[in-house]
């Protein structure tokens, strides 16, 4: 199929891989910018997956203050150079973070650091909702697996649909920001922090202004 050029150069933005290889990708994929991608990371040709091994002990830790000093984010973020670690574009994107944090409230970085007893209460949860259902033993397993994945989906920085655009996750917003940098990116810790009780509406409306605030 004919690939434009405007769909290659955003590929390689997206990716870091060579205009060649995007152009490739997207010829492989039908013009699917998803498949395009997962093309490039299946044959090793995505810069971001390259980078994703790279030490990353420079950074910054961020700071952000919403609402007259009701909600607090406190997040580290390392990269590859202090060079890099300065810039505006990486100060930007500790900035989304910071503000996406303040509006999803993720609970962890990345799924692998849920601890177990977490998980555990979790699917006694689920199991006991599903045996009222009197489905199948192997039926309702395969309901608390899935219902176990969104659940690590929703309280799970990087799996979290991004804020500031839904259509992409945390995770994915990261890799596109890595290709952009040239560095590996980690996203390592943050702390959270809500003043007061009785707030729930109010961070509710939050993540609202954030999208409104976000397409204006």
């Amino acid at each position: 199929m004919e690939v434009s050029a405007t769909a290659v150069r955003d590929l390689r933005e997206k990716t870091g891989a060579g205009m060649l290889d995007c152009k490739k990708a997207l010829a492989e994929s039908g013009g699917d910018v998803d498949k395009a991608v997962e093309w490039l990371r299946k044959k090793g040709l995505s810069a971001a997956e390259k980078k994703s091994g790279r030490a990353a002990a420079e950074g910054i830790v961020y700071s952000y203050i919403h609402g007259d000093g009701k909600i607090g984010v406190l997040l580290e973020i390392n990269c590859e150079t202090d060079f890099v670690a300065r810039t505006e574009d990486f100060k930007n994107f500790a900035k989304d973070i910071a503000l996406h944090i303040a509006a999803s409230n993720p609970q962890f970085v990345k799924s692998d650091e849920v601890p177990t007893e977490v998980t555990q209460k979790e699917e006694e949860i689920f199991r006991a909702q599903a045996a009222a259902s009197g489905k199948p033993a192997n039926v309702i397993q395969k309901i608390i697996e899935g219902r176990i994945q969104k659940y690590l989906q929703e309280i799970c920085l990087l799996d979290q649909p991004f804020v500031k655009n839904p259509d992409i996750t945390v995770g994915q917003f990261t890799k596109e920001t890595v290709a952009k940098l040239g560095e590996n990116i980690n996203i390592r810790r943050f702390v959270r922090m809500v003043m007061g009780e009785g707030l729930a509406k109010k961070e509710d409306n939050f993540a609202e202004e954030v999208a409104k605030a976000a397409k204006g």
